[in-house]
């Protein structure tokens, strides 16, 4: 944790921590160097979630009686976590290894009907809609222009009676746009689905996240868990009409009965499951989670906003204007800077420099570099990303 971020975590009580010591806490479970700004990206792991996956080797290393069970405990945990999170019961959640999965669970198991899909959407949220128009399940139509956020009117623009469901992302990765899941739901009512790719938000942002039918969270960004594991819940609606297609031998009731017969479907959100997940994954997610749970998602929250707010002050002093919502309520952690000068080669040359001062930030196409702060950003550093980039202004 950067010496910043130490300092201004005297102030949490202010932002919403329930207690000082908590938030101190969190902050300084990190180690991530002062210049990483790409959290959209992935988000380093904390040492708690380092020390999590080293015990669970140990563990597996010895082989002793019970470890298997041990080690596979920790998808109860996960599960436990991201229910209080998320505000689902814990038998509504099930796991998966990324968001890509889980948004492939639910797609070929919506049959009928149209899906409306957002045009900007991260291709892991546009792929599962496209492959199972293709096969016949269901006709997916994208709305919006890219770089055009999905929004309750663009929702009821496209509105048909032939529409079953929505998919969008919480928060849009390329310009940090939160996505109003409120207002979404009420346009399409109770009885079309509402799927929601929640990556790029869970963990930062309070939204009403049990608004989802059917909500995918990988862990490896914002929670902070490392890769291979994220969870998959579902609304009483979701696990009535999503039908788990490409659910495996873990879906069933008493899977370990080898009898050579199709059993029946478990009747919650495990029927979804494949095969048994990383235990050094599902530990190092529910640790990760956990950690957000001690410091509230308030909190982190707030202190994003705060960093953002001042982020954008920096790049205002050399006449930069992100293209990323300003208003609090309206974004993320993620600030957009457009790029668009030499010949379209701008952009690259400054991802460039700032790599050279130290910065680590995202290149999206040629015109655009995407920086995203967590509640452990120095802000100490946008001094540097803004001469860097003022420079190529």
């Amino acid at each position: 944790m950067s010496g910043a971020a130490a300092g201004a975590s005297g102030d949490a009580g202010a932002v919403g921590a329930p207690a000082a010591s908590a938030f101190d806490a969190y902050l300084s479970s990190f180690g991530e160097e002062p210049g990483y700004l790409n959290f959209a990206s992935y988000g380093p792991p904390s040492h708690a979630v380092a020390e999590t996956t080293a015990g669970l080797l140990a563990t597996a290393i010895t082989g002793a009686p019970g470890a298997s069970e041990r080690m596979h405990g920790e998808d109860l945990r996960a599960r436990g976590a991201f229910a209080r999170l998320s505000g689902f019961g814990v038998d509504a959640v099930s796991l998966v290894p990324h968001t890509s999965l889980g948004l492939f669970q639910v797609a070929f198991g919506i049959t009928g009907g149209t899906v409306l899909v957002g045009r900007s959407e991260f291709p892991a949220n546009l792929y599962p809609w496209l492959r199972a128009n293709q096969v016949g399940l269901s006709d997916a139509q994208l709305i919006g222009a890219v770089g055009e956020p999905v929004t309750p009117d663009v929702v009821a623009r496209a509105l048909t009676p032939e529409v079953t469901a929505v998919t969008v992302s919480a928060v849009d990765f390329r310009t940090g746009f939160r996505a109003d899941l409120a207002g979404i739901r009420d346009v399409i009512g109770r009885d079309r689905l509402l799927v929601v790719d929640g990556i790029q938000g869970f963990g930062v942002i309070e939204q009403p996240w049990a608004l989802a039918d059917a909500l995918v969270v990988g862990g490896q960004k914002w929670l902070r868990a490392g890769w291979g594991a994220g969870a998959l819940a579902f609304s009483d609606a979701g696990l009535d009409r999503i039908r788990p297609v490409l659910g495996g031998w873990t879906g069933v009731e008493h899977p370990s009965h080898y009898d050579g017969t199709e059993h029946p479907l478990r009747g919650d959100a495990l029927a979804f499951g494949i095969s048994n997940l990383s235990p050094f994954a599902t530990g190092s997610f529910a640790t990760a989670l956990e950690l957000v749970e001690s410091a509230t998602v308030t909190s982190i929250e707030a202190r994003i906003a705060d960093t953002v707010d001042l982020l954008i002050a920096a790049l205002a002093e050399v006449g930069i204007v992100p293209a990323s919502p300003r208003d609090r309520e309206l974004r993320a952690g993620i600030v957009a800077v457009p790029l668009g000068g030499a010949g379209g080669r701008a952009a690259a040359a400054a991802h460039a420099a700032l790599a050279a001062h130290g910065v680590t930030t995202t290149l999206h196409g040629t015109d655009r570099i995407r920086i995203a702060v967590h509640a452990t950003t120095d802000p100490a550093v946008f001094t540097t990303v803004a001469k860097t980039l003022g420079e190529f202004v």
